[in-house]
């Protein structure tokens, strides 16, 4: 697969900015990324990534602070939106992958590639984009969560499983219409319109409990890991039912875990784990939110 041309803009990356906006030390910043790191495509992306779901639309709060302060970036200066006020551009959007697969995004979440999210320059955090590919018209529905890209000519840095829907991985990079989806559209559920029947699934089970959505984890196939990494280890059991109960607990309590979970199947054993990270110290972060959420004891595992 052709790897996305826009990584090898060096400055129009998200470079996951959470050090810079929001005091976290993790995350590269323009000044420290290396230009030989090379971002692109998994090596084994997942068979059925076209038809994940979109992100499903809810309504959060929008804070003053955090990514959502005032912040420079190589000398230009942004002020995000703060308000919950409509928001319609057209330009340049590309993608970003495995270079930030487990790395702390603006929000301070960690970054999946497998996830259908977005950074924006500007608009709040966390809000909600429809985004449209002006070639092809097909669209998705995205969270934005990290801030970027930092090139003039990009408008929008999308995650590469929204970029695999989009059809736009091969090329880098595509025209598109971004449209924010205010707190109204949200409610009187207008995204709808185009939504995929997996969405409209989604968005159903969202509605019905508006103040805490249901995430429902799909059934994890066992597999032995083909990516190399840090994984968080929650779990390794010899019966698949006791695992897939906690891959359920886990959807529920942990839900920005959710695309980085999967049950692999070794040593006669079910293991429940997340990730892969980029770092160990990446994976320690994930295991103590773990730890603290679940009551779990998890463990840090490297495959080489």
């Amino acid at each position: 697969m052709q790897r996305s041309t826009a990584p090898l803009l060096k400055w129009g990356l998200s470079l996951c900015l959470a050090a810079l906006l929001s005091g976290c030390a993790s995350g590269p910043s323009p000044q420290t990324a290396s230009p030989s790191q090379s971002d692109g495509a998994p090596a084994e992306p997942p068979a059925d990534l076209a038809a994940q779901p979109d992100a499903v639309p809810r309504v959060e709060p929008i804070h003053k602070g955090g990514p959502n302060k005032p912040y420079e970036v190589l000398g230009q200066s942004y002020e995000p939106v703060v308000e919950d006020v409509p928001w319609h551009e057209r330009g340049l959007g590309s993608w970003y992958g495995r270079k930030f697969h487990g790395r702390r995004t603006a929000s301070g979440e960690l970054f999946s590639m497998y996830g259908m999210t977005a950074a924006h320059r500007t608009l709040p955090i966390p809000s909600y984009a429809q985004v449209r590919h002006v070639q092809s018209g097909k669209s998705v529905i995205v969270r934005i969560n990290d801030r970027g890209p930092f090139h003039a000519s990009r408008v929008i840095d999308l995650s590469y499983a929204a970029a695999v829907k989009l059809g736009m991985v091969s090329s880098g990079s595509a025209q598109v219409e971004v449209t924010r989806l205010t707190f109204d559209d949200i409610r009187r559920g207008v995204w709808q319109t185009h939504a995929s029947p997996a969405m409209a699934v989604a968005a159903e089970t969202a509605r019905a409990v508006p103040s805490a959505p249901q995430v429902t984890a799909k059934p994890a196939h066992a597999y032995t890991p083909a990516q190399r990494g840090f994984y968080v280890q929650l779990a390794a059991l010899r019966q698949r039912e006791g695992v897939d109960r906690l891959q359920q607990r886990v959807s529920t309590e942990l839900a920005d875990l959710l695309p980085m979970l999967a049950v692999f199947h070794e040593a006669s054993l079910y293991k429940l784990k997340v990730g892969p990270y980029a770092t160990r110290e990446d994976a320690m972060q994930a295991a103590a939110q773990a730890r603290e959420a679940l009551q779990l004891t998890p463990i840090v595992v490297e495959r080489r």
